[in-house]
């Protein structure tokens, strides 16, 4: 009994390690930290914005295993969604920024002269794919 218990935890642990450590390797491959210090100028706080993100993965990694439930006001609700939001859109664009992935779109399907409609396009198909889901999908 002792040793499957031991055994779960080993490779928990290891998973987590696993996941953690491809995780941090993505976003410094990406840049994405050392570029959003350029962009808002404050390269003084990059390792406030490095703890953040450690401390972010923590306290999810906590959270996915405890599994809470929350039962915020929407004043609370609504700035925590969009800080979510936020991180998700900043790390596909730095993706997308990183792999050219607009250009060569826009030269494999012939619209290279319309390169701002094909980005608004995706934004806004992802904005009003996102209000549909939480519209119509989510109680």
């Amino acid at each position: 009994m002792t040793i499957n218990v031991l055994f779960v935890i080993l490779t928990g642990l290891a998973g987590g390690l696993a996941v953690g450590s491809g995780f941090v390797a993505f976003l410094a491959v990406l840049g994405v930290i050392p570029r959003l210090t350029q962009l808002t100028k404050t390269m003084g706080m990059i390792y406030w914005y490095e703890w953040s993100v450690v401390l972010g993965a923590i306290l999810g990694t906590f959270a996915s295993i405890q599994d809470p439930v929350w039962h915020f006001s929407g004043f609370i609700a609504i700035p925590i969604g969009l800080a979510g939001g936020t991180f998700v859109g900043m790390l596909a664009a730095a993706l997308t920024e990183v792999l050219n992935v607009f250009p060569i779109l826009a030269k494999r399907i012939g619209i290279e002269d319309r390169i701002v409609t094909l980005i608004m396009a995706i934004v806004l198909g992802k904005v009003f794919g996102s209000l549909f889901h939480w519209v119509y999908f989510v109680d």
